[in-house]
């Protein structure tokens, strides 16, 4: 045991053993959010799909895993964090195992829908038993490191692993590979994970504040999934757009009226948390965007195959765990959170700027990868002291909420990132494709080099956007750097006692 981990009451001796199956389990659901991409082609031409209608392979479970993960973090704090991680992991196997065998697109697409519901479980479950089981602030740092690494490479790793089962395997095991990892991680979480009872929140479920929650974010990521379809200034757009406003705008009065509510806004108001959430959010927008374009780019224009593509974004992962592990999580007890975030989405934000110099004669080792090095670098830094700080101060019977706030802010993030740039890209395209046809050398060649354009012109908003991101991380983000023996307040630490003192995380 370190040194500075000795003197600290209630420390798990399991607590490494555990991180293995939380960020087992987090690698899962961060890998199911991409490998389907790879795999839909061939999902859609094997049960007919419609071009309408293969949206909702994704589409399904955004809206289930988005709309639900509030209520998915409330569960976790009520049940017990361990309890909830283990029905999560259960159900998204047994979804999972639905979806590989699907015979029509309506049972791939329920499958899909209840993935997302058990991930909305699991998902804030893995995040805060990893926020109540390490204490100590260098443990912290390092658990936290991996976790960073693992939430922002894993994106990346779907992107390979489902380009090689696609391949050489079949479409449906993108989805059966989701049962080992379940299984493993399942058996280990009964096995080496503990957790104390007091840590719970016994109040009542603030069942209002689930449904206008629940409607509003799934209104949210839906009028972005339209808008993306139908266009921004389309009706049911608008109509969207206006309810998800009316919807959370209710919710939030809710929360500041009853007398247990699902999300206690001192948890989103806290100005550290609430520029983690904000920054993060905005994060995932621009990087979103920028995997699928990149992987449209390197098959439709290089001409890789789905495997070669995923192998493509390999050093872009190297570079994120570096980031988390090697930068973040050794300088995070040493500089201010904030001198890791802004900077590190700035590195991210001019590797995705010198991606705008894509054109169709580009050079892999001349531009794309020195562009992944910096992206996954930035990202990694940033990612890891981010994660940490999400459930910075928080009270331990309101730790799943705030971790389920962060895969709130990353999940409405993609959903947005997605819709938006795929908007901005295929504006850009349809214009290039217009004012160059007259003089162009062949249809097929104008095809290709608008599509760039297109490409090149969202990423021109991704790179801003990343930009803002770190302007948020610097100007909000003002805690000091933490305490290197300073405990946080654990489960084991008791509700009661936090009520009225809260244990920070960082030194002030």
């Amino acid at each position: 045991m370190p040194e500075s981990a000795k003197n600290i009451p209630n420390v798990d001796p399991r607590r490494w053993k555990a991180l293995i199956f939380i960020a087992l389990a987090q690698l899962m659901v961060v890998l199911d959010a991409t490998i389907v991409n790879i795999a839909l082609p061939s999902a859609q031409a094997d049960l007919g799909t419609s071009d309408g209608n293969r949206q909702w392979v994704i589409t399904a479970y955004a809206l289930a895993f988005g709309g639900l993960l509030l209520f998915g973090g409330r569960v976790a704090d009520l049940w017990g964090r361990r309890r909830t991680f283990v029905i999560g992991l259960i159900g998204f196997a047994l979804a999972s195992a639905l979806g590989g065998a699907a015979g029509s697109a309506g049972m791939l697409l329920g499958a899909r829908a209840l993935q997302g519901v058990f991930g909305a479980l699991l998902a804030p479950a893995a995040l805060s038993l990893l926020a109540v089981t390490f204490t100590e602030a260098r443990e912290r740092a390092k658990a936290f490191g991996i976790f960073g690494a693992i939430a922002g490479g894993g994106g990346a790793v779907g992107l390979i692993l489902g380009g090689v089962l696609t391949e050489y395997m079949d479409w449906r095991w993108t989805f059966f590979v989701n049962i080992p990892f379940a299984v493993v991680a399942a058996a280990g979480a009964l096995l080496v994970i503990r957790e104390s009872a007091e840590g719970r929140n016994s109040s009542r479920l603030d069942v209002p504040g689930v449904l206008l929650a629940t409607a509003g974010l799934v209104a949210l990521v839906y009028a972005f999934t339209r808008a993306e379809s139908d266009g921004w200034s389309a009706a049911p757009t608008i109509g969207l757009f206006v309810a998800a406003a009316v919807l959370l705008l209710a919710f939030v009065v809710v929360e500041s009226r009853v007398k247990a509510p699902l999300l206690p806004l001192r948890v989103v108001t806290d100005r550290n948390r609430g520029g983690v959430y904000a920054s993060l959010g905005l994060a995932v927008i621009g990087m979103f965007g920028l995997f699928l374009f990149l992987t449209y780019y390197l098959q439709i224009v290089k001409g890789y195959t789905p495997v070669a593509t995923g192998l493509a974004f390999l050093p872009m992962i190297a570079g994120m765990i570096t980031g988390s592990t090697q930068i973040g999580a050794r300088l995070m007890t040493r500089v201010r959170p904030r001198l890791l975030m802004a900077p590190g989405f700035l590195l991210a934000a001019i590797g995705m700027l010198s991606l705008t110099r894509l054109d169709l004669d580009s050079s892999y080792p001349a531009l794309i990868l020195p562009s992944f090095l910096l992206l996954g670098l930035g990202m990694g830094t940033a990612f890891m002291p981010a994660m940490s700080l999400a459930t910075h101060g928080v009270q331990p019977r309101d730790a799943g909420v705030a971790s389920a706030m962060v895969n709130t802010s990353q999940q409405v993030g993609g959903a947005i990132g997605t819709a938006l740039l795929n908007t901005i890209a295929a504006g850009a395209t349809t214009a290039y494709a217009t004012a160059h046809a007259a003089g162009a050398r062949s249809a097929d060649v104008l095809k290709l080099q608008s599509m760039v354009h297109g490409y090149t012109a969202a990423i021109w908003w991704a790179a801003g956007i990343l930009l803002l991101a770190s302007a948020i991380a610097f100007v909000f983000v003002t805690t000091g750097r933490p305490g290197a023996g300073t405990p946080v307040a654990s489960s084991a630490d008791g509700a009661d006692a936090a009520e009225d003192v809260r244990v920070p995380v960082m030194a002030h």
